[in-house]
């Protein structure tokens, strides 16, 4: 699909859509199309607005974007309208209509007449909106058109704190989500797509031989959409004020034969110290602080080339666009990859005798740049993204993990499935877990956050009331398990495990193959648990399990009621989180 308008559509432009029309002639559940920073919304958003019968309203958050998405819709040839009190314009009469989100639901008895699409650029923030402007509008077109189609653009579909933004994708999967306002991602365009297409300039991931700041201490979750606590950022940063001297005379040193510098800080007080070891006729800082007046004039020279030096602190990473910037300097943590992408994303946009973008990042952040989200919180400081198949429905997961040197993967974190498969019912997310507790009623798996069973709806035993009770207990006996060792007689058909703790103490407990009961606990509780259960495995006899005996997994604490003569394991605690400390952790 070509426009014989100003302008043509490149191949995923037109994919994306004709994703749209495909998906709004089905169905009026809210969609999401990703793009990634560079990908040109605007134009999607332009070609959408054009072929729409009826009226149109376009949101964004910040004037800028409101003013690149006209500009774009204006080379289709046709008109439009502007109702933003940044831009000085109230215009609601025109068949389409751009608006910031602010304006509008300032003067929403200004709109009578129904719409038949509503578009939201950079639509991650519809879910946070603690005013609920979005809501309010949304709300109101709902009431003189049930029908609307509502059409969400974004880079980044996950924010931390919120979540995904949508619940099912078009690639046949997933979200981990209660609640989203999005039903469906109908496109997404991956950014490694758009630098080997040459639509991007290709990043440089240049590892500076410098120290970096040691972010690790921090608990917040730094995604630059929600207030981090600025004392601890500048505790840690001045910690380290040679490093942030360093780190600048290295940004200027690298960038000497470059056009254009951004550089995000972590805190206004860590931008000014920055700002300070810049060239002080070539270096200009933007907060949020920042008078609009003087943020539209430092722009405006910058992306003139009268300034080299960009310093900012979490206010341009949305709705700004400089193609000549051929530096990305990140000096300030974030656990969102997406927000990290987007960052980079302010680099890659092409311009005349631009052949790359340096990226340095001195925060350890540690993402790939085309690494995709994975949707939690990164477990471990060694995690990376790796790729699980589902064993019953071979959707390639993509969770947190760690690999071994020779780069297979060696352990991952995922709970679930993120696949969609058929049911009598219609599409279902796939049920197979990778990490599970078993229900005691009726022993089905569920998640080991679960309070009660999906299955029977009966109260599921929580972990720390076992282990607060089994500690009270004279009887009784808890193991912090640090590993186990096993001992296997062929002829008796048995599999005896000792569990360790870490001063020496053992609990054992003996599984007996040639009785379905003692087999079918093995295989529930150990053979189900291999690999992280990526694979099905289960035995019938006991040699069968030779060559897995290295691989078995053990829990975090086994708990044990003492008996006559012996002590009988009763308790076996995998994936624990709580409290109690498991073993080799600190106190």
């Amino acid at each position: 699909m070509t426009t014989n308008h100003t302008f043509k559509l490149r191949d995923y432009q037109t994919q994306a859509v004709e994703a749209a029309l495909s998906h709004f002639r089905q169905s009026s559940d809210p969609a999401v199309i990703v793009l990634p920073t560079g990908a040109g919304k605007s134009l999607v958003i332009a070609e959408l607005s054009r072929l729409a019968r009826g009226r149109v309203v376009c949101l964004a958050h910040v004037k800028e974007l409101v003013e690149q998405n006209h500009s774009k819709f204006l080379a289709t040839g046709a008109t439009a309208g502007i109702f933003s009190a940044g831009l000085n314009q109230k215009n609601h009469a025109s068949k389409t209509t751009f608006a910031s989100i602010q304006s509008m639901a300032s003067n929403l008895n200004a709109f009578n007449d129904p719409v038949s699409l509503i578009i939201i650029d950079e639509c991650h923030r519809v879910a946070m909106e603690e005013s609920g402007q979005y809501q309010q509008a949304i709300e109101h077109f709902k009431a003189l058109n049930p029908k609307v189609k509502i059409l969400g653009l974004t880079a980044t579909p996950y924010r931390l704190g919120s979540g995904w933004i949508y619940k099912r994708h078009y690639h046949g999967y997933i979200r981990a989500v209660t609640d989203a306002f999005f039903s469906d991602c109908i496109f997404e365009l991956p950014l490694q797509h758009m630098v080997k297409k040459g639509y991007l300039t290709p990043p440089i991931h240049y590892d500076a031989a410098i120290t970096h700041y040691d972010f690790s201490l921090l608990t917040e979750s730094l995604d630059g959409e929600q207030n981090t606590d600025d004392i601890a950022l500048n505790e840690l940063i001045h910690k380290h004020p040679r490093v942030t001297q360093a780190v600048s005379e290295q940004i200027v040193q690298l960038s000497e034969h470059r056009q254009g510098v951004m550089i995000f800080a972590s805190s206004i007080d860590h931008a000014e110290e920055i700002v300070g070891y810049l060239p002080n006729h070539n270096t200009a800082l933007i907060t949020g602080k920042t008078a609009l007046k003087q943020r539209d004039s430092i722009i405006s020279a910058f992306k003139a080339k009268q300034i080299k030096f960009l310093v900012n602190v979490s206010v341009l990473t949305t709705g700004f666009d400089a193609p000549h910037v051929d530096v990305i300097a990140i000096l300030r943590p974030t656990q969102s990859i997406s927000l990290f992408q987007q960052i980079v994303g302010r680099g890659l946009r092409l311009s005349p005798g631009k052949k790359d973008c340096l990226v340095l990042d001195y925060t350890n952040n540690g993402y790939d740049i085309f690494q995709p989200e994975i949707g939690e919180k990164r477990p471990t400081p060694d995690s990376v993204a790796v790729q699980i198949h589902c064993p019953e429905c071979d959707f390639a997961n993509t969770f947190w993990g760690r690999k071994d040197s020779e780069g297979n993967v060696s352990e991952h974190f995922g709970r679930r499935c993120h696949g969609l498969v058929e049911t009598e019912q219609g599409e279902a997310q796939c049920a197979y877990r990778f990490r599970f507790k078993r229900c005691p009623h009726c022993n089905e798996e569920n998640d080991i956050a679960a309070r009660r069973c999906q299955h029977c709806d009966e109260k599921l035993i929580d972990p720390d009331d076992l282990l607060r009770n089994a500690l009270n207990l004279k009887n009784n006996k808890v193991l912090r398990c640090s590993g186990i060792t096993t001992e296997l007689d062929k002829n008796k058909q048995a599999l005896k495990i000792v569990y360790h703790d870490e001063d020496g103490v053992t609990l054992s407990e003996t599984f007996r193959f040639n009785l379905n009961k003692s087999r079918k606990v093995f295989n529930e509780q150990f053979a189900r648990r291999l690999a992280n259960g990526s694979h099905v495995i289960e035995f019938e006899k006991v040699e069968d399990v030779t060559q897995f005996l290295e691989y078995l997994p053990f829990p975090d604490f086994v708990i044990a009621k003492k008996m006559k003569q012996y002590w009988q394991v009763t308790e076996r605690l995998f994936d624990y989180e709580g409290p109690y400390r498991k073993a080799n952790e600190q106190h």
